[in-house]
């Protein structure tokens, strides 16, 4: 019959939605893989060189040192390469009170060789330790896209604004991530969070935003019985709110 609907089964289109949280989350890796391949070969440069030191060596200070200094490059490296891994590999999809402001900060091990390339000055402002029942590593990969964002809203550097805090009127815990970047334009901003919407244009290879991005960072904090909400002026920046509730409801 023309015109009729056609009803995906409940079981295959939460496959397919997993697959497209698997995709998008693959794509944040992407755009990071360049700047962690990056450190990941300063730090083994680093290790190399106090590993000839080391061996050169016959005080016994010298070679601790030495040492110590392998020791911390091994220890940074394997920290980047464990996040990089099981974040990319997570597929949990269990809910548990999570600690937000270490969730912030593991994501930032991910980001923050990319942020420092950029010239994006870092600002963090943690009231407390609030937790929110919720699927950790999908709330990092919210993180992981706002962050990648507003880094790319700021091609000359500039400044990015990370805030953690519970409201107990609302019993929900508020997470806002701010730009000084070039800002969203009114007429897009009700748009962004639409499926395949892009306000990203080509870079020099000839690649630009896939409108995936935001649309699956509300799917995934609508999952979560939260919201996520966006404040911008042209040419100062954008503000990403989300909130997410600190008790798992009921039902």
């Amino acid at each position: 019959m023309i015109g009729e609907d056609v009803m995906v089964p409940s079981s295959e289109a939460d496959q397919l939605r997993q697959q497209l949280l698997h995709a998008q989350k693959l794509s944040s890796v992407g755009a990071l893989a360049s700047s962690v391949a990056h450190e990941f070969n300063n730090i083994l440069t680093t290790i190399l060189n106090y590993a000839r030191l080391a061996l050169r060596q016959h005080d016994d200070a010298t070679r601790t040192q030495a040492l110590e200094k392998i020791l911390k490059g091994s220890q940074r490296a394997a920290t980047i390469i464990n996040s990089m891994l099981g974040f990319a590999r997570s597929t949990a999809t269990q809910r548990e009170m999570t600690d937000l402001v270490a969730l912030v900060e593991e994501t930032l091990i991910l980001t923050d060789k990319d942020l420092s390339k950029h010239r994006i000055h870092v600002d963090k402002k943690y009231h407390g330790r609030p937790r929110a029942f919720v699927v950790p590593a999908q709330i990092e990969q919210v993180l992981l896209n706002l962050i990648i964002n507003a880094r790319q809203a700021m091609p000359r550097g500039g400044h990015l604004r990370i805030e953690v805090r519970e409201n107990p009127q609302t019993q929900m815990v508020e997470l806002s991530i701010a730009d000084s970047g070039v800002g969203i334009p009114p007429d897009r901003l009700r748009l962004i969070f639409e499926a395949f919407y892009t306000t990203k244009e080509p870079d020099a290879n000839g690649h630009g935003g896939t409108g995936l991005g935001l649309s699956v960072c509300r799917q995934i904090v609508e999952q979560h019985q939260g919201r996520i909400r966006v404040e911008s002026l042209v040419g100062k920046g954008a503000t990403f709110t989300i909130k997410l509730p600190v008790q798992p409801s009921e039902g």
